[in-house]
């Protein structure tokens, strides 16, 4: 779902709903801390993957640590796609059939 002009930000409401930020000025106070939350959890994913390169890699690893890092991996997913997807939402629309540059 592409929606022009609005920004998916990095959390949700209470009720586990996305929240938008409609702003025209990408370097708003908001903005910024959207920008640094992303950085933030995209950087906790990627110590998070190498946690568990290193768990899955120890043969005593027992059932409880495998399912807490299982719990934590999706929830690093879980952020990883929504920045994914905030910023796939911000990218310019092509005219279709026109090539990438």
């Amino acid at each position: 779902m592409r929606v022009t002009g609005l920004r998916l930000l990095p959390w949700s409401n209470p009720d586990g709903r996305p929240c938008y930020l409609d702003s025209e000025h990408g370097n708003s106070r908001l903005n910024r801390w959207a920008d640094e939350v992303e950085a933030l959890q995209m950087a906790m994913g990627t110590d998070l993957l190498d946690h568990a390169h290193a768990l899955l890699g120890a043969p005593k690893a027992d059932v409880r640590e495998l399912r807490f890092l299982a719990e934590r991996l999706c929830e690093a997913l879980r952020d990883v796609l929504r920045v994914a997807e905030s910023r796939g939402i911000r990218l310019p629309a092509s005219d279709e059939g026109e090539d990438p540059p």
